[in-house]
């Protein structure tokens, strides 16, 4: 009919599979593109980036080949936890450096992004998180603390 907008059919279930397919496709895009870029560097500029972020050549291998974004759920873990990321990386930034290694080299990221969604991971995350036991020696320590 005439000035009448066109209707749209929409297919929620197809547009679905479709964002979720362009989501894993630029996810390997970027991926590919920090691997290639580490893949250019020379070994000397290998072996200084490892150094100066205090890791080994294989963790900093390992890191490009997860991606950008690997340790993205650490955060939402501190605060779910009631740990301050700030407080940590400037008290202790060792020990923040070290939760962020074991949180890019984790392989139970699907989980730890479910049971954060859930609100479940403060109850469940012994039960997955490789950085368990350093959040549990950082509550020790916090409660051993005198209070002002």
């Amino acid at each position: 009919m005439p000035g009448r907008e066109a209707e749209e059919t929409r297919y929620p279930t197809v547009e679905f599979v479709l964002h979720a397919v362009a989501g894993w496709i630029n996810k390997h895009r970027t991926m590919n593109g920090v691997r290639a870029e580490f893949g250019q560097c020379s070994p000397q500029e290998a072996m200084q980036m490892a150094k100066d972020l205090g890791v080994t050549i294989e963790d900093l291998r390992a890191f490009a080949a997860k991606g950008v974004g690997a340790a993205n759920s650490l955060p939402k873990m501190l605060s779910a936890l009631s740990v301050d990321a700030q407080a940590l990386t400037e008290s202790d930034p060792a020990v923040m450096r070290d939760l962020q290694r074991t949180c890019i080299l984790c392989d139970h990221k699907s989980r730890c992004r479910r049971e954060l969604a859930e609100g479940s991971a403060v109850q469940h995350f012994r039960k997955f998180c490789p950085n368990a036991f350093t959040f549990d020696a950082l509550f020790k320590q916090k409660s051993q603390r005198p209070s002002h």
